[in-house]
């Protein structure tokens, strides 16, 4: 199989969310078709709600009425997902679905990217992507949580602290 698993939105009817996640995970499974519908989300939220002067977390779905399927998409498996009772089709235009983009996917938190982190504070490397694309510094601050590395770039004769995702710098070999 040479197409690569995307993700997708279906719509569902209000308060169906849950049965339709469930009913395309059994449905792919006794199919035998997980190799084409590979992954199911509702996207949650934990918020507090003030309940009679008590403050209570409550897990909310982001987007009612949709439910993410990381599927191949074929005839088969759009049908499959299509006719499961409470859903109304995928999000796109006409009968063609339309996949979500990686930025759509990383700001959801569907997916998380792994980045692997093999610099520390006073590691000199290079810029490897973006607008300082090539230039040389030192790490002066790891942010582990945002994933984001304050590196001073000599820029122009002077010394200018930047932030920079992880993925974007490399280390440079002693």
């Amino acid at each position: 199989m040479a197409q690569e698993a995307k993700w997708y939105v279906v719509h569902t009817y209000s308060g169906y969310e849950n049965a339709v996640a469930d009913t395309v995970v059994k449905a792919a499974e006794n199919r035998g078709m997980t190799d084409l519908i590979q992954e199911v989300n509702i996207p949650m939220e934990t918020v507090v709600e003030s309940v009679n002067g008590e403050d209570k977390e409550v897990e909310r779905k982001v987007f009612p009425g949709y439910v993410l399927v990381k599927m191949v998409m074929t005839d088969e498996s759009w049908h499959l997902v299509r006719n499961v009772r409470g859903c109304t089709g995928f999000v796109g235009t006409g009968n063609k679905a339309i996949p979500l983009t990686e930025s759509e996917i990383l700001s959801l938190g569907v997916e998380k990217r792994v980045v692997k982190v093999d610099f520390e504070i006073g590691s000199r490397i290079r810029v490897a992507d973006g607008p300082l694309e090539g230039f040389f510094g030192t790490v002066e601050d790891l942010d582990m949580d945002k994933k984001i590395v304050r590196v001073v770039v000599s820029m122009f004769g002077r010394e200018t602290p930047v932030e920079l995702d992880f993925d974007q710098v490399e280390k440079i070999e002693d």
